[in-house]
């Protein structure tokens, strides 16, 4: 245990290290502009979602969703399950912020079990582990570093042990940090990003594969810069679109066993990775040029899992790359 847990405290310190390098390299970000009229925020759900400007603020990685500010909302309180996940059990990697907490809670709500793996973010981990039993559904939390192949292992086989079965892995942990220059991309970063955004969904797949059976799914999390591109996050964007070729080739590749193999691939979410990423300037604008004028809450984007995950809606789908980025250009 204690090996664990010097693992992640190594990981996070490195993640760190690279922050903190990355702002030394970086231009300072411009302040927002003051008095400009800007894009108008659209809200096209049941209910009204934070728009910019947010606060300004930074968080020291991997990110503490308990320190944003406004807290990320994760609960869809206007969604009702039916049971669509009944019987099924879900581990799923960042589970406990962003994006993989909001997916843990629908998945609960829809009757599955969930596993999360996490890094080092202990309190948010406890904090989602409560929302998913408050559903009424079995929950254990396994910390590790998702770059270690022993780590997957374990993971999943704590899960097959705590909760009887595996029926969903969602790949969903990741790494981001911006650079303003291909040259001062240096090799830490570059590795740090290439093992845990695309390494470490090899690494979980693999290891869940000889537990999931005819009917079980995989599901990664994309993003819009494998489609768009971004400048600033170079390493980032390509791992991306490394997820996307990885998650169409093994949906051939497990066809004949009957294992769906899926993504989501979300524009700009309001969650601890970009907080903990750029400038505090550049925070109080995130996802103000999306087509809707403001950032994703990452319970807009947890539905898009559950159609994937649930045979009654996806028994069909597979190999597809699912865009929630509020519009076309994202």
């Amino acid at each position: 245990m204690a090996t664990r847990a010097t693992r992640a405290t190594a990981t996070t310190r490195r993640q760190q290290a690279i922050q903190a390098q990355a702002r030394r390299s970086n231009k300072p970000a411009k302040p927002a502009a003051k008095g400009k009229p800007g894009k108008r925020a659209v809200q096209a759900g049941p209910r009204r979602q934070p728009q910019n400007p947010l606060p300004q603020q930074q968080l020291r990685k991997p990110g503490n969703e308990h320190e944003l500010d406004p807290s990320p909302r994760f609960l869809a309180p206007n969604y009702a399950g039916s049971g669509k996940l009944a019987g099924k059990v879900a581990l799923i990697t960042g589970g406990d912020s962003g994006i993989g907490r909001a997916v843990a809670v629908l998945f609960a709500r829809e009757g599955a079990d969930v596993a999360i793996a996490y890094l080092s973010e202990r309190a948010d981990a406890h904090a989602t582990k409560a929302c998913v039993e408050a559903e009424g559904a079995r929950c254990i939390i396994v910390a590790g570093d998702v770059r270690d192949p022993a780590f997957c292992r374990r993971a999943v086989a704590r899960t097959v042990k705590a909760l009887g079965r595996l029926d969903i892995l969602v790949n969903n942990a990741a790494f981001q940090q911006h650079r303003d220059r291909l040259e001062d991309l240096d090799e830490a970063q570059l590795e740090e990003t290439l093992q845990t955004n695309i390494g470490g969904y090899f690494r979980m797949a693999r290891a869940a594969l000889p537990h999931l059976r005819r009917g079980a799914c995989i599901i990664n999390t994309s993003s819009e810069t494998a489609r768009f591109g971004s400048g600033g996050l170079l390493d980032y964007s390509a791992t991306k679109g490394a997820i996307d070729a990885f998650t169409r080739s093994l949906a051939l590749n497990l066809l004949p066993r009957g294992i769906r193999v899926n993504a989501v691939a979300p524009g700009p979410v309001w969650t601890p990775l970009n907080p903990a990423d750029r400038d505090a300037a550049e925070v109080a604008t995130f996802g103000a040029d999306s087509d809707m004028g403001r950032p994703a809450q990452p319970e807009e984007i947890s539905p898009a899992y559950v159609f994937l995950a649930a045979p009654a809606c996806a028994s069909y789908v597979n190999g597809v790359v699912l865009p929630v980025m509020g519009g076309p250009r994202g």
